[in-house]
């Protein structure tokens, strides 16, 4: 699987706990930055391009990271066509893959023990969209964000 990642200043350290898991697992990684822990770093600007690799097919799957992920996945759902979803616990990562289809995971490094991140990690990765009643939720949401998803 290829999985972009991103991150702010306060993302970083885990950020690279992550990539060494990822590449543990055979996964090919893409690290957007940024590529040092020194503040200031506007998490915007790492986060527009994992999401536009994701929606663009240049990723499966996208990773964001800072503080405690909620400004992060505010921007990745910016880019049409991304779900990303802050997770928080074993249930989060599971559901967010089987009921909503996450592309994007969000995690907070100043929120969340970096151990649990990375078993979130693997439990997203792990878990398949379960599909069924599901779908027609997805369809809604995509055709809302077609019809109203402005570009200028």
């Amino acid at each position: 699987m290829r999985v972009a990642l991103g991150s702010d200043h306060a993302g970083y350290p885990l950020k690279q706990r992550l990539i060494a898991e990822l590449e543990r697992l055979g996964h090919a990684v893409e690290d957007l930055g940024t590529f040092a822990a020194e503040p200031p770093v506007d998490y915007p600007d790492f986060c527009f391009p994992v999401a536009e690799r994701v929606a663009g097919g240049r990723a499966d799957r996208g990773i964001v990271l800072g503080g405690s992920g909620i400004g992060e996945a505010i921007a990745a759902n910016k880019v049409k066509g991304i779900r990303a979803s802050v997770v928080t616990s074993d249930e989060t990562a599971r559901l967010t893959r089987l009921h909503n289809d996450s592309n994007v995971l969000a995690l907070g490094a100043r929120t969340n023990a970096h151990e649990d991140a990375v078993r979130w990690l693997g439990i997203w990765l792990a878990t398949p969209f379960e599909g069924g009643r599901h779908v027609a939720r997805l369809q809604k949401i995509a055709a809302y964000e077609s019809s109203h998803f402005l570009r200028k």
